[in-house]
């Protein structure tokens, strides 16, 4: 096979984005594929799509781990590609359908979230790792409490402590959904970018700013240095 050298600004753009979100409840992690440029789909493990109810966006439903491999099998299929961000609401649900699959398969609960461990690190890269795609993930967000300061840190939850930890590892992107209010008592909500002494966050491209209002488009528009043109887009004028 013939070595081939390609620019690490045109990786960086041809292979998408990676952004995985962590928030409370009804913070905005689902209305957030709604802001997606291009043409999103979404994979849905969660019943809490009401608050898409005014858009069009389609879904792959997901109950089960099979019905996670067929969706991986429709996103890598001709018609899947069209789709160029996909959108995982939340990884979190679905380590909990596998872990549910396992606890099924073994009496031993260390077999299960073993098994949980290794076949969501294959899932997780899977579809981070899909060729041409932007990769959104949604998480559940809890807190671990440093027994000696008493500090709170804030980051992403999965269940099994190793799958918790492991998550962040796999994105350029981790943000928090920070949900405040202003001095006049108005709601409002933010995606932190960095990390601080509260809450887990990551920025490796280095053009965010601490706090981004929630929006994929926008975010994608500051990273890439473009509009925020279709992934798919960009990899079709590469090749051509």
């Amino acid at each position: 096979m013939a070595v081939q050298l390609r620019s690490t600004r045109d990786s960086a753009v041809t292979q998408g984005l990676k952004i995985l979100v962590h928030g409370p409840s009804g913070a905005g992690k689902t209305k957030l594929c709604a802001t997606a440029p291009g043409k999103p789909i979404i994979i849905s493990a969660e019943a809490g799509l009401l608050s898409l109810r005014d858009v069009d966006i389609p879904v792959l439903e997901v109950a089960s781990i099979s019905d996670v491999h067929e969706a991986y099998a429709f996103l890598i299929s001709p018609e899947g590609q069209v789709y160029d961000w996909v959108c995982i609401d939340s990884i979190s649900e679905i380590a909990e359908v596998v872990l549910n699959t396992e606890k099924k398969l073994t009496k031993d609960p260390r077999q299960a979230y073993g098994a949980l461990a290794e076949q969501m690190t294959d899932l997780v890269r899977a579809f981070r790792d899909l060729p041409g795609r932007n990769v959104y993930m949604s998480c559940k967000q809890d807190k671990t409490k440093d027994e000696q300061s008493g500090a709170v840190l804030y980051g992403p939850s999965a269940p099994g402590q190793r799958m918790a930890q492991a998550l962040p590892y796999f994105f350029d992107e981790v943000f928090a959904y920070r949900v405040e209010k202003d001095p006049e008592g108005n709601t409002t909500r933010w995606l932190q970018t960095g990390r601080d002494f509260t809450h887990e966050a990551k920025d490796r491209s280095g053009a965010l700013d601490m706090f981004e209002v929630p929006d994929l488009a926008a975010i994608a528009k500051k990273i890439v240095g473009t509009s925020p043109k279709t992934v798919a887009a960009a990899v079709s004028a590469d090749v051509s």
